[in-house]
Parts: structure tokens; C-alpha cells; sequence
């Protein structure tokens, strides 16, 4: 389970199928350098997007049969 107070890299090492959501909220965070040091709710809050509706399509992706 993908949860707010996780690393976006960390997220995304642990779950490749991810990085179709972040690109599709404009959310380049493979190329970006705190990616390791930032919370998914951080960035969500930073970039003006809904954590509930993030958290919500990356765990879709991740967890496809949950």
C-alpha cells in the first residue's frame, strides 16, 4: 500500500508501473533530484494536486488486484 508519508523515489523504485501517474499529473519525478527525499504528500501539496486522488491512482497501478 502506497501511503502519503512514503518517498516518491522510493515509490517508484518499489512500484516502475507508477511512473504513468506521476507523468500523467505532470509530475516529472524521475527526473527530479529530491525525489528520494520527498513525501508523496509533499509533492502533491507543492504541485497543487489532491493527495486523496493521487494516492487513490497510484495504488490502482500498484496493487491492481487489491
Amino acid at each position: 500500500m502506497i501511503t502519503k508519508e512514503m518517498k516518491i523515489g522510493d515509490i517508484i523504485r518499489q512500484h516502475p508501473a507508477t511512473i504513468k501517474v506521476f507523468s500523467r499529473h505532470r509530475l516529472e519525478c524521475l527526473e527530479c533530484q529530491i525525489a528520494d527525499l520527498e513525501t508523496l504528500e509533499h509533492g502533491a501539496d507543492i504541485h497543487n494536486i489532491s493527495i486523496d486522488t493521487l494516492l487513490e491512482e497510484l495504488n490502482s497501478v500498484a496493487h491492481p488486484n487489491a
